[in-house]
């Protein structure tokens, strides 16, 4: 299940792009879901462990994939119990990070309220209220409330 708290909390990391770089696993990378990501979000294709494909700036090693992905992957394989602050990804990751949440148990730190839209159903506990949403617009009512604090 997705669970997303806003602000400051203790655990989080708050550049995943850092820790990534410093952390990442090569099988990471050639995992069918990292390879499906880094081609929505980044256009770009894996070739290898160290080479990726881009588009735009051509053959690039991992450390040069967007910051958004590099936050992605970690969501999904790092095993270190650490929290990341998703605000370090685009809006374009709302999809795959509520795709991450029901593949496993998710927490995420937020510092702006994400826009979900292009997932209008979805399920996720908001930990600083304990509510549990079901959608976009339950989402963007409670994340504003916690933001007015």
């Amino acid at each position: 299940m997705l669970k997303i708290v806003f602000g400051e909390i203790e655990n989080s990391v708050y550049h995943p792009p850092t820790y990534f770089d410093n952390r990442y696993e090569d099988e990471w990378i050639t995992d069918p879901l990292s390879v499906a990501m880094i081609k929505d979000i980044d256009q770009s294709e894996v070739i290898g462990t160290h080479l990726i494909q881009s588009p735009v700036l051509g053959p690039i090693s991992i450390k040069e994939i967007s910051g958004g992905v590099k936050t992605l992957i970690l969501m999904a394989f790092d095993k270190s119990g650490k929290i990341f602050n998703a605000s370090s990804c685009g809006d374009n990751c709302a999809k795959w990070i509520v795709e991450l949440g029901k593949i496993k148990d998710l927490t995420i730190n937020l510092h702006h309220v994400m826009d979900f839209r292009s997932v209008p159903v979805f399920e996720a506990m908001m930990l600083n209220t304990g509510v549990l949403i079901h959608g976009y617009g339950e989402y963007l009512e409670e994340a504003l409330k916690i933001k007015e604090r």
